[in-house]
């Protein structure tokens, strides 16, 4: 495995920064059970292993995206469910499944941001959030993972420390 040790500049400052958020978002499920990891202790419908899994889905997707161009990411209804379904835990998931899920993903991730060309770019796919005629890099993609990764660790924070008190900082 390459690490960010052998890694220099810009490949070597995304994955750092990558691995570090995934880190807190990670930290915030520690020793939750099921049940807790699934709860919703706050006025949002959040869950930390909704959290994890959304964050999960939305890194393998832009991942997609920077493989194969917009058409990963297609926007139709059914796109839109699953994309709801990915903020909460169903029923006969467990967090151990979730995470070793987000590893999966996280690993994969990783080896593209150490080889794939980070200029390279597409056309956002139509959806009403995107603007039109605007194109991603693989270098602003991997950004966006970082920093959806930092503020739903952040919501998660929230939560865990609703649960039992326990702060990933602090």
């Amino acid at each position: 495995m390459t690490t960010t040790e052998t890694l220099t500049g810009e490949r070597a400052d995304l994955l750092e920064t990558l691995r570090q958020h995934r880190w807190f978002l990670r930290f915030t499920a520690q020793g939750l059970t099921d049940e807790q990891a699934a709860s919703s202790p706050t006025a949002s419908a959040l869950s930390i292993g909704g959290l994890i899994k959304h964050v999960a889905a939305v890194e393998e997707g832009w991942v997609r995206f920077v493989e194969h161009g917009p058409s990963a990411m297609e926007f139709d209804p059914e796109s839109v469910e699953h994309h709801q379904r990915n903020f909460r835990m169903e029923p006969g998931e467990t967090l151990e499944s979730i995470l070793s899920r987000y590893d999966e993903i996280a690993a994969y991730t990783d080896k593209l941001v150490e080889t794939v060309d980070l200029d390279l770019s597409h056309p956002l796919p139509s959806a009403p959030w995107f603007p039109e005629g605007k194109t991603r890099s693989a270098r602003r993609v991997f950004v966006h993972i970082v920093a959806e990764t930092s503020q739903h660790a952040g919501h998660a924070d929230i939560i865990r420390e609703t649960i039992d008190g326990q702060k990933t900082m602090g």
